[in-house]
């Protein structure tokens, strides 16, 4: 009975890899598929996460009688009208950083060889790194990047227009989510057998509150450290603070590795100007961590998701392997979304097999 069963595993596995291999063969017919997927991806991952924040306004609002078409348009118009105000307040500040930055980056780069070159001075370092080859590879890479990506015009193109794309095809998806988006459990429902209807409630309720849990934890978590880092910024005078500020806020969203890749190019910026300011951007770095460690995100995420931290450091390492910062980005949901389907599944597997040892012992 044990080898009947290791043959039928080997069998099922070899067939895996037949799939797997004439579907490599005929990859041309898959090709429009992956074009179709790829394009529609950004579009529903960004409606994704605006349904799972403005869902629980909509449904504040119809407490009021209001329906669910006027709550989503008086949504758009708010954000419309947030983003106006947004745009004359800080549009020209962020404008004016954005372009120093970009106009000083080649001097900036220089600066910064020459900081790294004066710690070769250092007998301690000079004993052990040699920074001028650092800093020679460091820079070449950097300028190389900078000049090919410049340069990149179709590429450039490109992303513009899938920035376009999206947002022009977002409010409409977000809508129809808002709008329809009850409906989509029942009918999913539909499709399973009635005795396993309840697990399926179960499992898309523990899937929904998992997925609702992680968006709005990470958006206020990273909006936090973002309002955190720019006062600090401010008050230590760091250049062009606003925009890294910025740029710490989209990078928390990816949790332990995110902090350290929004700290890196303010510790750029600052060892450009004197090491005291690295030393100051780091105290204002340590201080929002504590503050989003020990305060924000035990209040506002909890341990919904019951991850071991030293597991989200693998998957973190493994799907930025993989997938880059895409790959950082859903990792975590990814593996929380799987926990509870795995989870659910182990169950209901234990709950059958309980069932068939009792009526076994009956007959």
């Amino acid at each position: 009975m044990p080898q009947t069963k290791f043959f039928r595993t080997l069998y099922a596995i070899i067939f895996l890899l037949l799939i797997v291999l004439l579907g490599s063969k005929v990859s041309f017919v898959f090709r429009p598929i992956v074009v179709f997927v790829q394009t529609l991806f950004f579009p529903f991952l960004i409606s994704g996460v605006l349904f799972y924040l403005f869902r629980p306004i909509v449904r504040f609002m119809l407490r009021f009688k209001i329906p669910k078409g006027i709550s989503i348009l008086i949504i758009y118009l708010v954000i419309l009208g947030l983003f106006v105000l947004l745009g004359f307040s800080i549009g020209p500040l962020l404008g004016n950083q954005f372009e120093a930055l970009i106009n000083n980056f080649p001097s900036m780069l220089d600066a910064a060889k020459v900081q790294f070159n004066a710690l070769n001075h250092n007998p301690w370092v000079n004993k052990y790194v040699d920074w001028n080859v650092i800093a020679d590879s460091v820079v070449n890479y950097i300028k190389t990047s900078y000049t090919t990506i410049g340069s990149n015009l179709a590429g450039f193109f490109g992303i513009v227009t899938n920035i376009i794309l999206v947002f022009v095809t977002v409010p409409f998806i977000l809508y129809y989510m808002l709008k329809e988006g009850d409906k989509a459990a029942p009918y999913v429902l539909r499709l399973l057998p009635v005795r396993e209807r309840e697990h399926g409630v179960s499992i898309l309720h523990d899937l929904d509150h998992a997925l609702s849990s992680y968006i709005k934890g990470q958006v206020l978590v990273a909006i936090t450290i973002g309002l955190i880092v720019f006062i600090g910024y401010l008050i230590i005078g760091m250049p062009y603070a606003l925009l890294l500020a910025i740029f710490a806020m989209f990078t928390n969203v990816i949790p332990y590795i995110g902090p350290l890749i929004g700290l890196a190019p303010a510790v750029i910026v600052a060892s450009i100007h004197s090491p005291s300011m690295i030393i100051k951007v780091l105290v204002v770095a340590v201080i929002a961590q504590q503050v989003e460690g020990n305060f924000v995100t035990p209040n506002v995420m909890g341990k919904n998701l019951n991850i071991h931290p030293l597991t989200i450091i693998l998957l973190l390492l493994v799907a930025g392997s993989l997938a880059g910062f895409l790959g950082m980005l859903l990792a975590i949901p990814t593996y929380a979304v799987l926990k509870v389907v795995v989870s659910h599944v182990y169950q209901l597997i234990r709950l059958r097999s309980q069932e068939k040892k009792v009526l076994s012992a009956e007959e």
